[in-house]
């Protein structure tokens, strides 16, 4: 490894250094036929990172883990789960790698992690591989999912394997180099709880405090603090979810992070036509994840990090559950707080409403809105010509017109802000007909389509010529969608 590489790619190894009881070192398989997919430019550059550097064979290598770094020390991280309530104390990364920590443009420390750069003793008999179309489908919707504003883990490159992954049918394999805050999950501390080493459970908050909230560290109770600093972040973050209609698909412990990303972007979709009911995992067959469920299953999620945490919040069990049991019950008016405040911003009215107005205004629009299977991320921006006076675009998508233009008397009442709602509401999403579209000619080595959706959903409230086809819901032969985990 030559001076200059060095000096290109500096990474540090904080987790696998201050909890290698959590991280087995590990390394990358190989992949001689390796080529570069897409690369996110703008990220390489807020990362430091050169991007003709990523592009060039060691780069390649390094966004792939076959490069030795000085310093750095590769590691699959242990967790546990709950995956559809169902507990496994030992999950892990099985088909995934942290390569360390950099420091961005801010200073602040972020993950570069690895998804399908082999199998790790984590594996449980996978084959530690990913497919392309499932790494470019989270290249796809994390990177909407950060230009909409949204908490995120983020893709910094796809790199194609050159080797054949089977699933249902033969794919082509990829490496996805992803970005985060950290990839400390509920299911990392249901770990650490789950070995019943106390002193690990208390290193472990430490350690998450001191990568997200250090100004916690002075906390009273430490564990109790991070409790509460997860509950108010989770509670925006799904809120966020529900204003785009975001449907995570696969909402299990080991995919709730302590940071309030988003993360693992599976079995995930858009609402098209609004149904609280929409279910788009192919496994997920009672609907546990559904979008309307995405609040109760956060809690859920949250309850067994409080559970995990107990040891560390009180050395007496019954007040240590009474602690996190006030904290959980803040959850709840959290999220409500922060969902009426963000759907009131999608109609441009202030978020100070009276509760009493406020909440059966959105809940008869709501309502409305699934009688008519009005597509949601469209209405809302024809929602703002109509408070410019021009309610046709929005009223002609409905058929109870008369129940339309009674909610819409009572919401022009209190005098919307139209630009506001251009501000919130988003013309371009990832729609999922679209996300497919571009998945399979990328599998045919046609890239034209990803380069567009991309460039469409990264710029969502900017309206382009040329782009209109991006901003209209799927055709009536698209039928019903079904996604993939893909592993």
């Amino acid at each position: 490894m030559s001076g200059s590489l060095q000096a290109t790619v500096t990474l540090q190894n904080h987790f696998a250094r201050e909890m290698p009881q959590m991280a087995l070192p590990w390394r990358a398989e190989d992949f001689p036929d390796r080529r570069m997919v897409v690369l996110n430019e703008p990220l390489a550059t807020e990362l430091g990172l050169d991007p003709a550097f990523l592009r060039d064979e060691d780069g390649l290598r390094f966004l792939t883990g076959a490069l030795d770094l000085e310093g750095a020390t590769p590691v699959a991280q242990a967790y546990a789960g709950h995956q559809f309530g169902g507990y496994s104390p030992r999950l892990g990364d099985g088909r995934a790698l942290l390569l360390g920590e950099i420091a961005d443009a801010g200073g602040r420390l972020r993950d570069i992690h690895l998804k399908g750069s082999g199998p790790t003793p984590f594996s449980r008999s996978g084959d530690g591989m990913a497919a392309q179309g499932p790494m470019l489908r989270e290249y796809i919707v994390s990177e909407a999912m950060h230009a909409l504003g949204i908490p995120t883990t983020r893709s910094l490159a796809v790199v194609a394997t050159g080797q054949k992954v089977y699933r249902e049918t033969v794919l082509p394999g990829a490496v996805l180099a992803r970005v985060a805050s950290s990839h400390l999950r509920v299911g990392s501390f249901q770990y650490a709880a789950a070995r019943g080493d106390l002193e690990l459970l208390r290193r472990l908050v430490d350690h998450a405090l001191d990568r997200h909230h250090p100004e916690l560290l002075q906390a009273e109770n430490r564990p109790l603090a991070l409790l509460h600093a997860v509950l108010s972040a989770q509670a925006s973050l799904v809120a966020q979810w529900m204003h785009v209609g975001f449907v995570h698909g696969v909402m299990n412990t080991d995919n709730m992070t302590i940071s309030g990303e988003t993360i693992d972007y599976g079995p995930c979709a858009f609402v098209d036509a609004y149904d609280p009911a929409a279910v788009y995992s192919s496994i997920d067959l009672a609907g546990r994840y559904a979008y309307r469920n995405q609040p109760a299953m956060a809690g859920w999620n949250l309850a067994r990090f409080a559970e995990a945490l107990l040891p560390a919040i009180h050395d007496d069990r019954e007040q240590a559950i009474a602690l996190a049991q006030d904290a959980l019950n803040t959850f709840v008016p959290q999220y409500s707080a922060a969902w009426t405040s963000g759907f009131l911003a999608k109609l441009g009215l202030r978020d100070d409403l009276e509760e009493a107005v406020a909440v059966p205004l959105l809940e008869d629009l709501l309502t409305l809105m699934q009688g008519s299977r009005v597509d949601f991320t469209s209405f809302f921006r024809r929602l703002g010509q109509a408070a410019r006076g021009r309610p046709e675009p929005a009223r002609e998508i409905f058929i109870d017109l008369a129940g339309f233009d009674a909610w819409a008397e009572r919401w022009q009442a209190l005098a919307p802000d139209a630009d506001a709602m251009d501000a919130v509401n988003p013309i371009y999403i990832p729609r999922n007909h679209l996300v497919e579209e571009a998945l399979a000619a990328a599998d045919e080595g046609d890239l034209e389509p990803l380069t567009r959706l991309v460039d469409a959903v990264t710029r969502p409230y900017t309206e382009r010529t040329g782009l209109e086809r991006y901003a209209e819901p799927a055709p009536e032969s698209f039928g019903k969608y079904r996604t993939f985990c893909g592993t």
